[in-house]
């Protein structure tokens, strides 16, 4: 089957940020509506093998088995009455005017067609404020220290970044493995600046339609400008801006890309008061356009929680649950290496087990210390991957020091 110019976008930008479970989603749904049910069958079943707790896989997943497995029904033609000899021609039941809007709604041109909508002035929901802190991130400061270095600090003393002749232009990735807390972080960053936030990822902004990406992309930033002071957060930055030198020369992503750029450093708008981060599992796979100055030019690595910010997790998880005896120290020294969703997968294993227990015996059981254990030998930490992906780049791709950061974390860490 040839693939129409959206499908063949987005599979090669899957193929080439293969662990992007946002955009292999997108894919998943776009190939579900196409019909193609059993390639969507297989991305979903991708999405969950790296996580099982993803309600719109899941969901996905049996919209696309039910669709497989519903038998296509054949038309039974109705023949057309024969009329006897010499009788008078009957009027044709048939309805011309619908069979001619049925032939313009199959040949009207994609770009006649309702667009996707854009953010709009009154999309109140998009933008909303955080009432999160840098102090409710458990642990992980020396991911504290270089915020309030490189953003906090200069932002909250005006006078000084005046007196230094500084300007606040440009934004801060934020990059490690996956699972590790970086959305929570950029919350924390909003709330730390009293900002708004704005959440942007890659669904929100890629459209089947030609030019109607681009359209949101600039939509986006007019919607960040005028709810100033703002923290704009892109998510999941690597699938919104791939290298460009990877993309054919007719990717409708690169358009994407060159447009994200234009917008990061704009020459016809000011992005004042418009604080911009970003979070990526995979910055050597982001333009290196995105990072010189006045865009993406600040980078902090998030590496796994420390155990300190494996406790406040564990802590975060269970404790809207009935609980008994845990013991958040032993499961934050039992969990080194775990990233944070690979906790939040223990502690949900854990209660999961209680629950299968307490319908077994008809009374509500509390979760216990013997649940997570259970629950620890179930579930094995995740980022494995990313690190060998991570030490490859630090041994052969860090000659000019971008990821000299994170070669401390895995020279620290004993990470070989």
């Amino acid at each position: 089957m040839t693939d129409d110019p959206v499908i063949a976008q987005l599979v090669q930008a899957v193929e080439q940020s293969p662990d992007s479970l946002a955009l292999r989603l997108h894919l998943a749904g776009l190939l579900a509506e196409r019909g193609r049910h059993a390639e969507a069958l297989a991305h979903c079943g991708a999405v969950l093998a790296a996580d099982p707790t993803d309600t719109t896989a899941q969901g996905l997943l049996q919209q696309c088995t039910a669709a497989l497995a519903a038998p296509t029904p054949m038309p039974t033609p109705t023949p057309a009455p024969v009329p006897e000899p010499g009788a008078p021609q009957s009027k044709s039941s048939f309805d011309w005017d619908a069979a001619e809007d049925q032939v313009s709604d199959i040949v009207k041109p994609a770009f006649v067609d309702e667009p996707a909508q854009a953010v709009s002035e009154d999309d109140f929901e998009a933008v909303t404020r955080s009432d999160v802190r840098l102090a409710d991130v458990g642990g992980m400061e020396a991911v504290k220290k270089q915020l309030e270095l490189s953003l906090l600090g200069p932002l909250r003393n005006p006078e000084l970044m005046k007196a230094y002749k500084m300007s606040a232009r440009g934004g801060l990735l934020l990059y490690g493995p996956p699972g590790c807390g970086k959305s929570f972080i950029a919350k924390a960053v909003s709330g730390e600046l009293g900002a708004n936030f704005y959440q942007v990822g890659i669904a929100d902004v890629l459209h089947r339609w030609f030019g109607e990406s681009e359209r949101s992309i600039r939509a986006v930033f007019d919607t960040a400008r005028r709810n100033a002071p703002c923290v704009l957060f892109f998510d999941e930055v690597d699938a919104l801006g791939h290298r460009r030198s990877a993309l054919s020369g007719t990717s409708g992503i690169r358009t994407i890309v060159n447009t994200l750029l234009e917008e990061l450093d704009s020459a016809s708008a000011s992005n004042d008061g418009v604080y911009i981060l970003g979070a990526t599992n995979a910055p050597w796979d982001v333009d290196a356009a995105l990072r010189r100055p006045g865009r993406f030019d600040r980078m902090v690595f998030v590496g796994l929680p420390d155990t300190e910010a494996r406790a406040s997790i564990g802590r975060l998880h269970l404790q809207d649950r009935p609980i008994e005896g845990i013991d958040l120290s032993a499961l934050a020294a039992r969990t080194a290496g775990f990233s944070g969703a690979d906790l939040a997968h223990v502690c949900d294993t854990a209660t999961q087990l209680a629950m299968a227990d307490s319908l077994h015996s008809g009374q509500v059981r509390p979760v216990r210390m013997s649940d997570v254990e259970a629950a620890l030998r179930q579930v094995r930490p995740s980022t494995g991957p990313w690190f060998d992906t991570a030490r490859n780049v630090v041994e052969f791709g860090n000659r000019d020091g971008t990821y000299d950061e994170l070669a401390k974390y895995l020279r620290r860490n004993k990470i070989r």
